[in-house]
């Protein structure tokens, strides 16, 4: 029988011109009038124009309205107090605030901090006036404050306000910041300083000291501030400022890759000699330098930064890997791949491994065996069970799933079939405790898992030559279940003779 596919929505609207089209909006709305504050922000983004790459002036004529990102925001928070009244947990205040906070970043990335502000202006103020009707109900405000945080400080600092200007936005973000219970400090500075403050003017002319882009003490939120910077000198295409500004104040990942991106791979590289502190830093600048070209200077890097401390072994390990294969480099190929397996041991990667040691495998499987009895994290029964039953290990196989959630039955099953020439008693005993488990409780909806595990029990003792020590277990299930019609029919179809 075939499937009629539903056209896609731009043929559907082919058949429409342009009076049809606007009719159609307006039946939309009016059935569902939510749309309107969506259509109104999309217009907003689709015919304001981008300015150009120099630094942003004030526009004096504000192209977006900013009732509709008000009434949105009242909006999100009456829906949160309506779902939390039906007797739900989920907390979506955050992310559906965020979304209309990126709204806000869009504009500043085309350069228009003008109309951001009026966004931003309209959500904060909103999410100030209606706060306490989700308060009420435990809703914190901290994760969408910091966002708000970051956002105003991008807005401020791509667009050159007026004394009068800046006079409105400091009250607005005292008020709110009194009022909301919030701070607001980060955008307060990035207001105080503009692109005007002297320690930032001195960095960005390549004066730097130990102090970096501030007078005294850096507070908490500077590197905060500095990435926001940074994105705007980019954006602006100020490449040498940028790097001043990186270098200046530690944002070691940024200045790195940035000399990369530029093509100064010799002085990033030279520079990561020194300067690179961590895995995640040295990752990011081995990708640049890969997009660049320059492979096996993206290879150094990678080996040196996988000795560097961080979080991220798996990906960088294999990323290494992979592009060590590239060049052609087993030798260099190994060493990353065992970090990954180290960091998540993996068949797959177990192989590999197998494949780059050649003649060296039998003391490199040693090695990776005991990581593989060590390792403690979450997620990788499997991956274990996988290596041992490979190896003829059951024992360790055993031992990964003997206490393993009937959830992950796949697995166990396969570990059962393996141990019955080898452990038959352990089968009987763990898949009896299982299948058990359902049957005295009398949960019909899962008979079929009883009856499963039963026939491992079936099968180990018929494999170990025990067809009398079953026929007894049987029988003993059939008169303790015999009520139970839907087991003992389950026991017929499935042969449990």
């Amino acid at each position: 029988m075939s499937t009629e596919l539903r056209p896609s929505l731009e043929k559907l609207l082919d058949r429409l011109d342009h009076v049809q089209t606007q009719q159609l909006l307006q039946e939309l709305v009016a059935e569902h009038p939510e749309l309107m504050a969506e259509i109104e922000r999309h217009l907003s983004l689709i015919t304001t124009p981008a300015p150009s790459k120099e630094r942003a002036k004030p526009l004096r004529r504000n192209t977006v309205e900013p009732a509709p990102y008000r009434q949105q925001v009242r909006q999100i928070l009456r829906n949160a107090v309506r779902y939390w009244e039906d007797g739900y947990d989920d907390d979506f205040i955050a992310e559906e605030l965020l979304d209309l906070v990126q709204t806000a970043v869009d504009f500043c990335e085309r350069g228009d901090g003008n109309n951001a502000l009026v966004i931003l202006e309209a959500i904060t103020s909103a999410c100030v006036d209606n706060w306490e009707d989700v308060a009420d109900y435990g809703a914190d405000n901290e994760e969408i404050a910091q966002e708000l945080n970051d956002a105003w400080c991008e807005a401020i600092l791509t667009t050159e306000l007026t004394p009068e200007e800046k006079v409105d936005i400091q009250a607005n973000l005292e008020t709110w910041q009194d009022e909301w219970e919030a701070d607001f400090g980060q955008p307060l500075e990035a207001l105080r300083q503009g692109w005007d403050y002297p320690p930032l003017v001195q960095v960005l002319q390549g004066h730097i000291t130990s102090e970096g882009a501030w007078e005294g003490e850096a507070p908490d939120y500077a590197d905060d501030l500095a990435l926001i910077r940074l994105k705007i000198l980019e954006r602006e295409e100020r490449y040498q400022e940028y790097l001043y500004l990186a270098q200046a104040e530690g944002q070691t990942k940024q200045y790195l890759t940035m000399l990369g991106r530029l093509g100064r791979v010799e002085e990033a590289t030279n520079a990561a000699q020194t300067q690179m502190t961590s895995m995640e830093e040295a990752f990011a600048l081995a990708k640049t330098l890969r997009e660049q070209g320059a492979l096996q200077q993206a290879v150094h890097i990678a080996q040196s930064g996988l000795q560097l401390p961080g979080n991220c072994q798996y990906d960088f390990g294999s990323w290494t890997s992979d592009l060590a294969v590239e060049l052609g480099d087993k030798q260099a190929a190994l060493s990353p791949t065992k970090v990954a397996f180290q960091a998540l041991p993996s068949f797959a990667d177990y192989q590999k491994i197998k494949d780059l040691a050649g003649e060296n495998w039998e003391s490199v499987k040693t090695e990776l065996l005991q990581i593989v009895r060590t390792y403690g994290g979450w997620g990788t029964q499997e991956a274990k069970v996988d290596i041992f039953l490979h190896e003829g290990l059951i024992d360790d196989a055993i031992a990964i799933v003997t206490e393993l959630s009937s959830y992950y039955s796949t697995v166990i099953y396969r570990v059962m079939d393996a141990a019955i020439p080898h452990n038959p008693d352990w089968v009987i005993a763990n898949a009896r405790r299982r299948a058990e488990s359902i049957m005295d409780a009398g949960k019909a909806e899962y008979y079929h898992h009883a009856v499963d595990w039963i026939k491992k029990v079936r099968a180990a003792y018929l494999q170990s030559q025990r067809k009398a020590d079953w026929s007894e277990y049987r029988a003993k299930l059939v008169q303790t279940h015999a009520r139970k019609r839907k087991l003992m029919e389950l026991f017929k179809q499935r042969g449990m003779e």
